[in-house]
């Protein structure tokens, strides 16, 4: 790893507790930015800062409301400035910061803030979306039914947001698996409810 990127992360892993939204998902957002940035073309100076940066105001957003794609912009740009990272770079890391979010209303106008929040939609997908939505609804002292409704609201509906070609064709793979887990879950909720007579 680049000496650079290995200083931003370790910036960034201090801004993270544990949980749904914790570290490892920045790392896993990370890694496949790693697989697919390459193969859709994507400047890869802008593209893994992006990636490092983009959930670190989270934390902040559950103690204060304020939303964390437009702190995590301001943090990111006041890093990188202060490292004399390429200017020529930073507007295009800020500007997929605050693209990312799935309800943030902000069209990702560059290839890299599509690959991004291609990324983090995947990352909500599949057998890690899963867990993830789960572990959130247990942080929220909320249940299955909650955690399903999540389901239903937001996560079936992403694989129809992807923006790249290599997104669209992982999105596939892990909305199945959406799909294969509500069933299985459905039918084992019924099997535990029996029908009045």
């Amino acid at each position: 790893m680049h000496e650079e990127t290995a200083a931003m992360l370790d910036y960034v892993r201090t801004a993270f507790p544990s949980g749904a939204h914790g570290f490892d998902h920045t790392e896993r957002v990370v890694r496949l930015c790693e697989r697919i940035g390459p193969l859709e073309g994507a400047d890869m100076a802008i593209l893994i800062p992006a990636a490092l940066f983009h959930d670190i105001a989270r934390p902040l957003e559950e103690e204060t409301g304020v939303p964390h794609e437009e702190e995590g912009a301001r943090i990111a740009e006041s890093y990188l400035r202060s490292i004399r990272y390429p200017e020529d770079r930073i507007a295009g890391i800020v500007h997929a910061i605050r693209a990312h979010r799935y309800s943030t209303g902000i069209a990702p106008e560059t290839l890299e803030a599509r690959v991004l929040s291609d990324v983090d939609n995947l990352d909500a997908m599949g057998a890690v979306g899963i867990a993830r939505t789960f572990m959130q609804s247990g942080e929220q002292g909320r249940g299955i039914a909650d955690a399903t409704a999540h389901f239903h609201d937001k996560l079936l509906n992403l694989r129809d947001r992807m923006y790249t070609e290599t997104g669209r064709s992982i999105a596939e793979e892990r909305h199945a698996r959406l799909v294969a887990f509500l069933d299985a879950l459905d039918d084992e909720m019924d099997a535990q409810n029996p029908q009045e007579v």
